[in-house]
């Protein structure tokens, strides 16, 4: 059996290592890397016409070939001739190789391969024809490839197939076990399109025009682990009942609607499920026995609407019809004011709802997840957050709330010292200050702190005091934390020393007085001058009729 390793791609997704090896070859030629397929050879390598080669390998990628070189060694077991100008695959173009297990022709302008082309290398594995133009003659290429039956390995991303064109070359490929159509014309999945495919493992969808799955068309890869629908334009993902999947990668798509098949007893096995960018409008329902780790939902719409409840109308409905363009559609009826919808959230590591409209979480709800260590709660509408939290997982040691609407945040030492928080993101909030006893319980457990953009007191600054002095905490962004002064304006709060307030507190009345004084002196003054000045011709009347009087003596 072909072994090989994996890598994990930033999405969950477990991709082959061969699916990376040759792309130096073809970037020195100017194409692109997503177009190649795999080396896997180590050594010295020997030139032999536009080849190089090395144990049972043949390097000829990039090397201007307009066909199979004939000349090869007979007994070479991987053939990559990516990035050439081949055109077609003909019958006797690889009768000189019996033993090969690897072909890799990506980008090499294939528009066909002959039907016989493999009858004397019946043990290929592992086959790449990406980026070429194999939807012109896919019914002669098909026919070539049902001689593979070996085959584990087969790429066909970018090739302009629509989904009768797959189905027809995916005829009797049983033996595949990764298949890669990225890149394609695919409108929608049938259930006849992989039927075959009973040792599948792997599938890759992404990038195509996908608005419909149809019920069951993936019923039948009973071994399936990883699927990758991104990047398509799915509304909905309805009675998810795949419960051998481990890895679901369904981002970048317009789903407003999760919801697995509630049915099903036995547990599903999804670890990682990656909803990001599309327009979820409520937390996904998942299988009521879960195992997943990751859960990925930023850039949605989700929020939770349990407030709602008490003001809705009598009228309003809970019954929800979904319908697909051929005018099907199925019922599902659930209380959406009911929070226990989520599902089984137990096993969950890392919760990513980024970019959403979460303005609270339901009562319980976080309690629910006792190994969360990851929670990212960047843009959204949360006005407070309680650390202390008894809800809150002792898991949890990265805490992400930037660009909230947060004025007030609570933390408890005795629950913090046992939450075990390291990482903490308060960046871009409403935040005026911290109380001095809530950052004396962070700053005995934080390492890494991100605090800038928030419209700090600068006569409030002993909170920020206690955590630069924290020997443990690390202020990430020192040189972005800014503070309000009356009379200075903004500040840098790391080029702030001393107490800009005299009393390190509340601004002194001192600077009121200094500032009223003169005005109401000159105000003042005004008063007088007028009093002098209008009335002048009053004084000597008066001097007269009490000092000038007649005297006796």
């Amino acid at each position: 059996m072909l072994q090989e390793q994996s890598l994990w791609r930033s999405d969950g997704v477990k991709m082959p290592l061969r699916a990376f090896l040759p792309y130096l070859a073809c970037l020195a030629v100017g194409l692109p890397w997503d177009v190649l397929a795999p080396a896997a050879s180590h050594g010295e390598y020997a030139h032999q016409g536009h080849c190089q080669l090395t144990q049972w390998t043949a390097l000829c990628d990039g090397s201007q070939l307009s066909s199979v070189p004939a000349d090869l060694p007979g007994d070479i077991e991987e053939l990559h001739l990516n990035c050439n100008h081949i055109g077609m695959l003909k019958n006797t173009c690889l009768s000189g190789y019996p033993h090969l297990r690897v072909l890799s022709c990506a980008s090499c302008h294939l528009d066909a391969i002959e039907p016989n082309v493999f009858h004397n290398t019946l043990y290929v594995e592992n086959l790449n024809l990406a980026e070429n133009y194999l939807h012109s003659r896919y019914q002669s290429t098909g026919q070539a490839l049902r001689l593979l039956s070996r085959l584990k390995a087969l790429d066909l991303s970018r090739n302009g197939l629509t989904e009768d064109m797959v189905s027809f070359l995916l005829r009797n490929m049983s033996s595949l076990e990764y298949l890669s159509l990225s890149g394609n014309v695919l409108l929608r999945l049938d259930q006849a399109i992989f039927s075959d495919l009973h040792q599948l493992e792997e599938l890759h969808l992404e990038r195509n025009a996908l608005y419909e799955i149809e019920e069951g068309a993936l019923d039948g890869l009973h071994k399936l682990r990883r699927l990758n629908l991104a990047f398509n334009g799915l509304p909905c993902l309805l009675n998810f009942r795949l419960t051998q999947l481990e890895v679901l990668n369904a981002s970048h798509n317009d789903i407003e609607w999760f919801i697995s098949d509630q049915g099903v007893n036995e547990p599903f096995h999804l670890e990682t499920l990656d909803l990001r960018n599309n327009r979820l409008l409520f937390f996904p329902f998942l299988p009521t026995h879960s195992r997943v780790q990751s859960l990925l939902l930023s850039n949605n719409k989700v929020s939770f609407y349990q407030h709602l409840a008490d003001r809705r109308s009598p009228n309003w409905t809970t019954s929800v019809q979904f319908f697909n363009l051929n005018g099907n559609h199925s019922n599902v009826t659930a209380d959406l004011w009911d929070e226990a919808l989520h599902g089984d959230i137990s096993s969950v590591d890392l919760l990513d709802l980024t970019g959403n409209q979460v303005s609270y979480f339901p009562r319980g709800f976080l309690s629910k997840m006792p190994k969360l260590s990851r929670l990212r709660l960047g843009r959204n509408c949360l006005e407070s957050f309680d650390l202390s939290s008894e809800e809150l997982s002792d898991s949890l040691y990265e805490l992400d709330m930037s660009n909230n609407r947060l004025t007030v945040l609570h933390a408890n030492e005795s629950r913090l010292t046992a939450l075990g928080l390291r990482w903490l993101d308060l960046r871009n909030n409403n935040l005026n200050t911290i109380p001095f006893h809530q950052a004396k319980t962070l700053s005995t457990t934080l390492q890494t702190l991100f605090i800038g953009g928030n419209p700090f007191n600068c006569c409030k600054l002993e909170w920020y005091r206690v955590l630069e002095g924290g020997s443990s905490v690390n202020i990430a962004d020192r040189s972005d934390v800014t503070c309000q002064h009356v009379t200075h304006g903004r500040q840098r709060v790391e080029h702030m020393s001393g107490h800009p307030c005299r009393n390190g507190g509340d601004e002194s009345d001192w600077w009121y007085v200094a500032l009223f004084l003169p005005l109401c002196l000159s105000f003042l003054g005004i008063i007088v001058i007028f009093m002098l000045t209008f009335r002048s011709t009053q004084v000597p009347k008066v001097i007269k009729k009490r000092y000038l009087r007649t005297t006796t003596y």
